[in-house]
């Protein structure tokens, strides 16, 4: 069985090293476990969306919210779904800075990443509008 999980947390080290870590080892992780998904970060802010199986995903996410690195770690969304949104991605990143600031005025209040002020759905509609977009990167 299939699951998507959408959640936010906060960088507890926001250097580009630092977060270039998270992404390099997920890249090389999530492979084998069968889990595909895409990170958005900016403003010290994560916010993931992660599919596969229902206990790796799970795993995965039990593993974040022990993860140094991350602090305020919310759940946002968990669904069942019948395929992948994400399946091209090992782990895809969006560099928020690079961004059309109207793409985010048209999910949340300010031109920033704050997950933590809307809904789950509103979210993944987020990440899904830059998917779209192509201002998602490192697809493998």
């Amino acid at each position: 069985m299939l699951v998507r999980l959408l959640y936010a947390s906060r960088a507890v080290d926001t250097s580009a090293g630092a977060i270039e870590a998270i992404l390099v080892q997920s890249r090389q992780y999530n492979p084998s476990c069968g889990i595909t998904g895409i990170l958005c970060y900016g403003g010290g802010i994560f916010l993931q969306a992660i599919e596969g199986g229902r206990m790796a995903v799970s795993e995965l996410y039990g593993h974040i919210q022990k993860d140094l690195r991350h602090k305020d770690v919310v759940l946002l969304d968990f669904e069942e779904i019948s395929e992948r949104r994400f399946g091209g991605w090992t782990m895809g990143q969006v560099n928020l800075l690079k961004l059309n600031h109207s793409i985010l005025l048209k999910y949340s209040e300010k031109p920033e990443l704050d997950p933590y002020a809307a809904s789950g759905k509103v979210s993944l509609a987020l990440l899904e509008e830059l998917m779209a977009t192509a201002s998602i990167v490192g697809r493998a």
